[in-house]
């Protein structure tokens, strides 16, 4: 549902990302972590159609996001680190512009697999920075796509409700859904995640199962990558 070929992203003399494969299959939790810099947010972006790559080809769910970056994100529920949103409508209303827009989706589901449903009619500037990342993940779920990337997407959730979240992620999954979520924090990527990829330098530096990491294992890899490339 994901797969990244040889893809580079080049700023002037500045290397964001640099060759990188990548293949996630459908029904996959994949944590992304990796140092500030590290090329993170210039994946997603890349999968979200927001950047181009400079070398190699982006695909979600098997479209080609340079060739066909409409049909891509069809593909796509993308939550950015720091979401847009329109402040004079409520929840409920701006869920039905993003339905109407993609041409379908379900309002209360999605209301009610982020906790919203209490306050769905109350204007979104009256809410909280945790509240508007609810707003923002329902919408990128309302349409069931194949596909949702999250970026630093439960900053900010009070432990409630990033419990919740966790869980509605966890059924997507079940559901076949693919979710790649990136973060800082490993405690979450070893309460959610299936699998783990690590960027250093805008390079993978690690592809693993985490059930082969063991207790305390993410957080010692992570230090010894870290390390490992600061060395090379």
């Amino acid at each position: 549902m994901i797969e990244l070929r040889g893809v580079r992203k080049v700023y002037g003399r500045a290397v964001a990302v640099d060759r990188i494969d990548l293949t996630i299959g459908a029904g996959e939790m994949v944590g992304l972590i990796g140092h500030n810099g590290a090329g993170k947010s210039t994946v997603l972006k890349m999968l979200a159609g927001q950047l181009l790559p400079t070398e190699g080809t982006v695909h979600v769910g098997g479209v080609d996001v340079r060739e066909d970056p409409a049909g891509a994100r069809k593909k796509l529920g993308y939550v950015p680190e720091e979401p847009a949103l329109y402040d004079y409508l409520t929840a409920r209303e701006f869920l039905e512009l993003v339905v109407a827009v993609r041409g379908g989706g379900d309002i209360e589901a999605a209301l009610e697999l982020t906790g919203l449903g209490g306050d769905a009619d109350r204007l979104i500037r009256e809410y909280s920075q945790g509240m508007r990342r609810k707003t923002a993940l329902a919408a990128a779920v309302v349409s069931r796509p194949p596909v949702v990337v999250l970026d630093e997407a439960l900053n900010g959730l009070d432990p409630p409700s990033a419990a919740r979240v966790k869980a509605a992620l966890r059924a997507l999954c079940d559901d076949g859904i693919t979710v790649l979520l990136s973060t800082h924090i490993l405690e979450t990527v070893e309460r959610v995640a299936g699998r783990v990829v690590m960027l250093a330098h805008g390079r993978v530096v690690a592809d693993e199962q985490m059930a082969d990491l063991g207790a305390e294992g993410l957080e010692r890899m992570f230090l010894q990558r870290i390390a490992e490339t600061a060395a090379g």
